[in-house]
């Protein structure tokens, strides 16, 4: 199924990256020596203000390193991750599921460019729940129940995109099995269902999430449980997934948990970039970790070990393991 639509994406993600192609400056300063970009996501989605975030404490401790730092609204986890590739940005936020596929070359989305061996981590963010959301009127209560229905698979380049292909696979699924699909990035989904343009949607986020919560508070939205057979053999086979739970009570209509899984928002680089560079960023971001913690609130349940550890398949920069190396989150190389 995948192979079928390769050349379909493919297109649709060169012209997913040039149309998502225009900067945004944190306290741009043209004086300053080195500059940096990260890609993010949409501007609706927790990508955007996730590189906002890192942007902001790193140009607030410029004086100090010279690295001014700005964020590009992109299609997401797969631009970012060939835009990267590319070395057109130097920094980007991509699922922990697509970091470990690009770095592996373990999927047909990077048989093009093959493995990634260049690929490095830096740190890894907030968990990403993959979530469902369906009108009230449209007799959807399960995952199943998205068969025969209009659905909003994600915009090319997308990690929702990337993973509900995953999913479908999974299913035994193909895009036959609905009765419509549309291709709708983050801004429109909300609109799209409250408009009954479409009767669910797949996204893959953080929570809270502003597209979510814009969703259920302009319609009859349900956030519909991803927690089945399928799924849970998905769960076991691969590291980068795991439970998820997204929490009760912060949408309204939907005062209950919702079993799902997820994937973890990772933030990558290149082997190439100077290790100044990176080690001016992570430092910005660790020495200044309580008000990192409280600039988004998916941000909450973040430690710094966890950040370094877990759900990173491409090696850290030497940057980043020289100031966890220092700071003791992480072992050196040759202890």
């Amino acid at each position: 199924m995948l192979s079928k639509h390769k050349s379909t994406v493919g297109a649709l993600l060169l012209v997913a990256g040039l149309m998502n192609n225009s900067a945004v400056l944190a306290q741009s300063d043209p004086g300053m020596s080195t500059a940096i970009t990260i890609g993010t996501g949409g501007v609706t989605g927790v990508y955007y203000p996730a590189g906002g975030a890192v942007c902001r404490l790193v140009n607030r401790t410029r004086a100090e390193h010279g690295v001014r730092c700005a964020v590009r609204a992109t299609g997401g986890t797969l631009i970012n991750l060939k835009v990267v590739q590319a070395g057109d940005m130097e920094l980007g936020l991509a699922q922990s599921d697509w970091q470990h596929h690009a770095y592996l070359g373990t999927s047909d989305a990077f048989e093009t460019e093959g493995p990634d061996l260049e690929l490095r981590s830096v740190f890894s963010l907030h968990s990403e729940s993959f979530t469902v959301l369906a009108r009230a009127d449209a007799d959807i209560t399960m995952l199943d129940d998205l068969k025969g229905k209009r659905v909003n698979i994600g915009n090319p380049g997308s990690g929702q995109f990337a993973t509900m292909q995953v999913l479908m696979e999974a299913k035994g699924w193909t895009l036959d099995d609905f009765q419509e699909v549309k291709t709708i990035g983050p801004v429109e989904q909300a609109s799209a269902l409250c408009d009954n343009r479409i009767d669910a949607t797949v996204y893959t986020v953080g929570h809270p999430s502003g597209v979510v919560q814009e969703a259920t508070t302009t319609c009859d939205v349900n956030i519909i449980a991803v927690d089945d057979e399928q799924v849970r053999s998905l769960i076991e086979k691969h590291s980068y997934y795991r439970t998820s739970r997204i929490p009760a009570g912060i949408y309204k209509g939907n005062a209950g948990e919702v079993d799902s899984f997820a994937v973890v928002a990772t933030l990558v680089t290149r082997s190439s970039v100077p290790d100044e560079i990176i080690y001016a960023l992570v430092k910005a971001v660790f020495d200044n970790f309580d008000t990192f913690k409280g600039l988004h609130p998916a941000f909450a349940e973040l430690t710094p070990e966890a950040m370094v550890q877990e759900a990173l398949t491409a090696p850290l920069h030497s940057g980043a393991r020289r100031f966890y190396e220092e700071k003791g989150l992480i072992l050196p190389e040759d202890g």
